[in-house]
């Protein structure tokens, strides 16, 4: 009977996957390559469980996702996918191939040095997919946006407005085109043209991405999660369903571990009598971070709860729109402290979202 596990280490390429193997009893290694085709990798882990015992798959996060991991939990093999910025290398290491790598990954599940990544289910890296192809076009429409009214601005138009991308700039813009931009030439006109229709365009997609996003927040597995989180200040529908797929499952944190994942902590660098504490680690999920970072600059105004958040509240349990309601007052008075403490804005606006993330974790696992 085996009662050590042999722990298989994979490189994983788009078009490659080398493989390292230690035996948990003999210590022998076996290393093979394969084309990456999940199946070649499924049987040869079978080959492996027959002859070396119980089986442990480890590979790297990046950007050959999690269908390799899926595949191989099928069959039912225990597979781990490493977070690669956690993962320990020798600092006078300097040679690096794929077969050192599988290796290495080997070695250091057998010391118990893995930081795993959690592997998503297939409906959760959907939504997810969708959520960042939304964030794609917000950022190519800013982009674009900026684009353009660089454009006018080295030709000397600036907006006299104060708010811009409204029906008056809009009626601005087209102002120009026709009364100003063709004494500068047709290679300016050809050039405004080109980034109006882009901002359109991704002004469009944006637009259209938000709107499936918004059918699936209302009739999903997502659904419940959303509009608990919704109930707090500052995050929208959108927002909420972002966080939700971003996180995942909620009960795998606390609620100050949730702001450690997000990179929403000081990073710190201590030693004998010194202790010094930087800026936030910014590890860890950056999309949900910068959502939490632009809801949190909501709660500085006074809260007043409106018919918005009221009508959210309507739709969970009144516990949860109990909590929200003490959650939106609390970080209100956070910023009020904070403001009297006579503390940066932007410093304090982080350590507002860092408690904004506990009070989503506590809404997200709360009993109603």
């Amino acid at each position: 009977m085996f009662t050590e596990t042999t722990s298989l280490g994979l490189d994983v390429h788009a078009r490659s996957i080398v493989a390292a193997a230690i035996d948990g009893v003999t210590g022998e290694m076996i290393e093979r390559r394969f084309p990456n085709d999940p199946l070649a990798i499924c049987a040869f882990a079978a080959e492996l469980s027959k002859v070396h015992g119980p089986l442990r798959v480890i590979y790297e996060a990046g950007p050959t996702g999690f269908e390799l991991a899926r595949t191989l939990q099928d069959a039912g093999f225990h597979v781990l996918v490493a977070a690669p910025s956690k993962l320990l290398r020798p600092a006078g290491d300097r040679v690096k191939t794929d077969r050192r790598d599988a290796q290495l990954l080997a070695r250091l599940d057998r010391a118990g040095d893995i930081v795993e990544v959690r592997i998503p289910t297939r409906s959760e890296e959907s939504a997810r997919d969708l959520v960042r192809a939304r964030d794609d076009a917000r950022r190519d429409l800013m982009a674009s946006r900026h684009r353009l009214g660089k454009l006018l601005l080295r030709h000397g138009y600036a907006f006299p407005g104060k708010t811009t991308w409204g029906p008056t700039y809009d009626a601005w813009l087209r102002e120009i085109r026709r009364d100003a931009l063709p004494a500068h030439g047709a290679g300016s006109v050809a050039a405004f043209d080109d980034g109006y229709d882009a901002v359109q365009h991704a002004l469009a997609r944006r637009d259209r991405l938000g709107t499936s996003i918004l059918e699936l927040a209302e009739d999903s597995e997502f659904t419940e999660i959303t509009h608990r989180l919704a109930c707090l200040r500052g995050i929208s529908t959108l927002t909420g369903f972002a966080l939700a797929v971003e996180i995942g499952d909620w009960d795998r944190f606390t609620g100050s571990t949730i702001a450690a994942y997000l990179g929403l902590v000081p990073s710190e660098y201590s030693s004998g009598q010194s202790r010094v504490q930087g800026g936030i680690t910014r590890t860890g999920n950056s999309h949900a971070r910068r959502l939490l970072i632009e809801s949190a600059w909501q709660h500085k105004p006074g809260y007043l709860p409106g018919p918005t958040i009221r009508k959210r509240w309507q739709q969970v349990p009144a516990t949860i729109a109990e909590r929200a309601d003490l959650g939106n007052r609390r970080l209100h008075h956070r910023w009020d402290v904070l403001t009297k403490h006579r503390k940066r804005h932007t410093v304090a606006n982080t350590a507002i979202a860092r408690e904004l993330a506990g009070w989503c974790w506590s809404l997200a696992t709360m009993e109603a």
